[in-house]
């Protein structure tokens, strides 16, 4: 799967925030991340992000062919939902740790509908920015630092399970 863009909204009237993925396939799903949930979630995301928590550089010879914009408009015209048009509310996640470096996040809405996130390093420290900027929004008084508290439970092993 191709991520074309990544979206992360409040929505003040659910106090949630809704993370959307577009695909180069012209496919959205829906997330809904609860602060709670992202509360219990940012440790294991800053874990992953390890030492990458530098300002965000990309380099010529790896840059996509579309260098990633933050002032350009999300495009939902024409969109399919793989995962139908409600969003899925999200009540656990995993991480893997690739070989490459990159990490797969699987988000589960309880054991019906799920949905694997796949993310460079470049990918996830953007979506951490985005996560920190829409808690600020909605107010959450949340403190997302890059430096975790404690490391994620599963340091040994190359995947872990967050409920």
């Amino acid at each position: 799967m191709q991520i074309r863009q990544l979206q992360v909204a409040c929505d003040h009237l659910q106090d949630r925030l809704l993370l959307r993925v577009a695909t180069q396939a012209d496919e959205e799903v829906r997330i809904w991340l609860t602060r709670r949930f992202l509360r219990d979630l940012w440790p294991h995301l800053a874990g992953l992000l390890g030492n990458r928590a530098a300002p965000l550089t990309i380099a010529a010879e790896a840059a996509p062919a579309e260098a990633p914009s933050f002032e350009q408009a999300f495009r939902d015209d024409n969109a399919t939902y793989p995962l139908g048009a409600t969003p899925l509310l999200t009540s656990e996640v995993k991480f893997d740790t690739l070989s490459d470096g990159s990490f797969n996040l699987t988000f589960r809405e309880g054991r019906e509908r799920s949905f694997l996130l796949p993310l460079t390093p470049d990918l996830l420290q953007m979506l951490c920015a985005m996560l920190r900027a829409g808690a600020e929004q909605a107010q959450w008084n949340l403190a997302l630092d890059y430096a975790p508290a404690e490391p994620p439970a599963a340091t040994t092993s190359r995947t872990s399970r967050l409920h």
